[in-house]
C-alpha cells in the first residue's frame, strides 16, 4: 500500500495521460469506431455525417472502456493484474471514472447530432454497454449488452440519413451476432481470473473449452446472413468473403493456445470482412 501511495504522489501528467489511453481499451475502441464510420460511408452519409457518427461512437466507446476499467479495478487488483493502468499506478481510479463520465456526457449531444431517433438508438446501445460494466457481465445475460450494442450501430447509421430509413433486418441481426462473438472472444483469456473474483457471466459458466469451440458460430452466422440474406445472387465476391470469414473464424480458436487474444483478433477480422461486404453490396438500408 505504501508503494502504491508513493507511486500516486509522483505520477506525472504524461504518465496519467498514457494510463488513461491504456485504460480505454484502445484496440476495440478504435476498431468499433472505424468500422462504424466505414458503415456510415457505405450508407451514403456525407463527410459531416460520417464525422458525426465517428465522434459519437468514439465518445461512447471511450466511456465504456474507462467505465469497465474503473469498475473492475478491485477485481483486477485481487487477481494481480499489474498490467492494468489503475492497478499498476499509472492513473488513479477517480481520474478514470471522471474521464468515463465526461465521455458519456459528450456522447449525448454527439449522438443526437444525427437526429433524435438515431441518437436514441445509439445511446441505448451505449447504455447497454454501461449496464454490462456495472454488473450485467456477472450474469447469464452478459451477452445481451453486446448484442444490443453492436445491433444498434446499423440503425444508428441508417436513422441518421435524411429519409430516416430503417436498416434491413439481416444487417441488425448480423451485427448483433458479431457482438455475441466478440463477447465470447474478449472474455476467453480472462475466464480463470473472472471465476476467481466471482464473475460468472455466460462465457464463464460455459468454460474455456466450450467458449473456444462456440466463438466461430455467431461470427459465421453473421457473415452468412450478410452474404445470403440480401436480394439477388451473392456473386463471386460474396462467396469469397464467406470463405475468408470461415478461415478467420477457424484461425482464432486454433491459434488461441499460442495467444489468448487470437480469438478476439479473429472476431475483429470477421467484422472487417462484413464491413467490406456492406461496402460492396450496400448497407441493406431500405426506404421507409
Amino acid at each position: 500500500m505504501t508503494t502504491s501511495r508513493r507511486g500516486r504522489g509522483h505520477r506525472s501528467p504524461l504518465t496519467a495521460a498514457l494510463g488513461l489511453a491504456r485504460a480505454c481499451h484502445a484496440g476495440p475502441t478504435a476498431a468499433v469506431t472505424v468500422l462504424t464510420a466505414a458503415l456510415a460511408t457505405a450508407s451514403g452519409r456525407d463527410a459531416a455525417g460520417c464525422a458525426a457518427v465517428a465522434a459519437a461512437v468514439l465518445a461512447g466507446q471511450l466511456s465504456i472502456g474507462w467505465c469497465n476499467d474503473a469498475v473492475d479495478a478491485g477485481r483486477d487488483r485481487a487477481a494481480g493484474r499489474a498490467d492494468k493502468p489503475i492497478v499498476g499506478g499509472a492513473v488513479g481510479g477517480r481520474t478514470v471514472w471522471a474521464a468515463a463520465i465526461v465521455a458519456l456526457a459528450l456522447c449525448v449531444p454527439l449522438s443526437l447530432a444525427s437526429g433524435p431517433a438515431a441518437g436514441a438508438v445509439h445511446l441505448a446501445g451505449v447504455g447497454a454497454a454501461w449496464a454490462y460494466d456495472l454488473g450485467l457481465k456477472a450474469t447469464v445475460l452478459s451477452w445481451v449488452p453486446y448484442a444490443v450494442g453492436f445491433g444498434s450501430l446499423p440503425a444508428f447509421v441508417a436513422l441518421g440519413l435524411p429519409e430516416r430509413p430503417w436498416p434491413a433486418w439481416w444487417a441488425v441481426l448480423a451485427a448483433a451476432l458479431l457482438g455475441c462473438g466478440a463477447h465470447l472472444a474478449n472474455v476467453l483469456p480472462d475466464i480463470s481470473d473472472d471465476l476467481a473474483t466471482g464473475v460468472r457471466g455466460w462465457p464463464q459458466r460455459l468454460g474455456p473449452a466450450r467458449v473456444r469451440a462456440l466463438i466461430p458460430l455467431p461470427l459465421l452466422a453473421a457473415t452468412g446472413l450478410l452474404v445470403l440474406a440480401p436480394d439477388g445472387s451473392p456473386g463471386a465476391a460474396g462467396w469469397a468473403a464467406l470463405a475468408a470469414a470461415c478461415a478467420f473464424a477457424a484461425a482464432g480458436p486454433l491459434l488461441g493456445g499460442r495467444s489468448p487474444r487470437a480469438p478476439f483478433a479473429a472476431a475483429i477480422a470477421v467484422a472487417a470482412v462484413d464491413v467490406l461486404l456492406l461496402l460492396a453490396q450496400g448497407t441493406g438500408i431500405t426506404a421507409p
